[in-house]
C-alpha cells in the first residue's frame, strides 16, 4: 500500500507531507458518507447556517442537494487563526519504535501526523497556522502564518521531532503552557496533543495553565494521546515484565495481570477527573487512541472551526 510505503526510514518519515495529503484527501471523500455531505466538493467555501442568520447568502442550490442550510463564506471570512501545540516528553515517545509506519506508531508520531494532516486541511482552508513544541524545555515557537513557505517550515521541523528520542527527564507542562498562553495574543483555535501524564502534585498546576490558555477568547481542544491497549486496558500478558519510568528511568518487575485491575481503576479515575476539568473550563477534550484513524482529528477540527468563525 503506497501509504506504508511513504513512512519509515531510521524512525523519521519520509515524505509526511504527502502521506499527511493522502490522508486528508481519503477523509474529504469520507464526507460525501456523513453528515458532513456536502462539504467535501466545497469544502472552504460554506459555513452552517446558524438560526438568526442572515438568510441573504444561502445557498439554495446546495440546499437542494443536501437538504442543509450553508451559507457561502466569502475569502475574508475564512481566515482562521489555528496554533498547534506538542508535548515531546520522553512519555510521547512511548511505545519505543525503531521505525513506525502508519498502522504502528507511537505517541510522538501519532501527534506529529495528526499534526501534519491538520495543517494540510488547514492548507485547503487558507488559514494560518502556528506551532509550539515543549518537553522538559520550550523546544520551538512559529507564530501564526498562512504561506507556503512557513507551512514547509512547519513540516521540517515536525519531521526531525519525530526522529529524536528525548532522555529521560521529568516535564513540567504547566511552564510551558503557561509561556505559550504569552505568546499567543489573537484569537485562535488551539490543538494541544499530549499524554496527560503529570504528577498528583502538578495536577491542578496543568488545569491552571490550561485556563490560561483560553484567555482572549481562545478555543481549546486537547487530544488526549494514549496506547489504549497498553495505557488504559494493560494488556501486557501474563509473563513477568518490567517496567521503566520513561521520565525518570526508574525500574520495577512485576506480573502485569496482578496489578491489572487496581492500575485500571487509578487510571479511569484520572481520566474521569481530567473530562471533568475540561467541561468546567470550556476545554474539548478528545481521547485519541494511537492505534485508530485519524478521522476523529480531521472530523473534531471540522465542527469546531464550524462554531469558531
Amino acid at each position: 500500500m503506497q501509504l506504508e510505503q511513504e513512512v519509515h526510514k531510521a524512525g523519521q518519515y519520509l515524505n509526511l507531507e504527502l502521506l499527511a495529503a493522502q490522508i486528508v484527501e481519503g477523509f474529504i471523500s469520507g464526507l460525501h458518507k456523513s453528515p458532513f455531505h456536502g462539504f467535501s466538493s466545497e469544502f472552504a467555501e460554506h459555513k452552517v447556517y446558524n438560526q438568526g442568520e442572515s438568510t441573504r447568502h444561502i445557498d439554495w442550490k446546495l440546499f437542494a442537494k443536501t437538504d442543509k442550510l450553508y451559507t457561502k463564506r466569502y475569502e475574508e471570512e475564512t481566515n482562521l487563526r489555528c496554533h498547534l501545540i506538542l508535548d515531546n516528553s520522553a512519555s510521547m515517545h512511548f511505545p519505543k519504535k525503531k521505525n513506525q509506519s502508519l498502522n504502528d506508531l507511537n505517541k510522538i508520531g501519532f501527534s506529529v501526523l495528526a499534526s501534519a494532516c491538520l495543517m494540510q486541511i488547514l492548507k485547503k482552508q487558507r488559514d494560518a497556522v502556528g506551532l509550539s513544541i515543549y518537553s522538559d524545555r520550550y523546544e520551538y515557537y512559529a507564530p501564526e502564518k498562512g504561506s507556503e513557505r512557513h507551512r514547509r517550515m512547519l513540516l521540517h521541523v515536525l519531521e526531525e521531532t519525530i526522529g529524536q528520542p528525548k532522555e529521560k527527564k521529568q516535564t513540567a507542562t504547566y511552564t510551558y503552557l503557561h509561556q505559550i498562553a504569552e505568546k499567543i495574543k489573537r484569537r485562535s483555535l488551539i490543538f494541544f496533543f499530549s499524554d496527560m501524564f503529570q504528577d498528583e502534585v502538578e495536577e491542578e498546576k496543568l488545569f491552571e495553565a490550561l485556563r490560561h490558555l483560553k484567555f482572549n477568547k481562545h478555543e481549546l481542544i486537547l487530544f488526549h494521546v494514549l496506547d489504549k491497549e497498553k495505557e488504559l486496558n494493560f494488556n501486557f500478558g501474563d509473563e513477568p515484565q518490567q517496567f521503566t519510568d520513561v521520565e525518570t528511568g526508574e525500574k520495577i518487575d512485576l506480573y502485569a495481570d496482578n496489578v491489572k485491575d487496581s492500575y485500571q481503576k487509578e487510571v479511569e479515575i484520572y481520566f474521569s477527573r481530567l473530562k471533568l476539568k475540561c467541561a468546567q473550563y470550556g476545554i474539548k477534550y478528545v481521547q485519541a487512541d494511537i492505534n485508530g484513524s485519524f478521522n476523529k482529528i480531521l472530523s473534531t477540527y471540522l465542527v469546531e472551526r464550524q462554531k469558531f468563525v
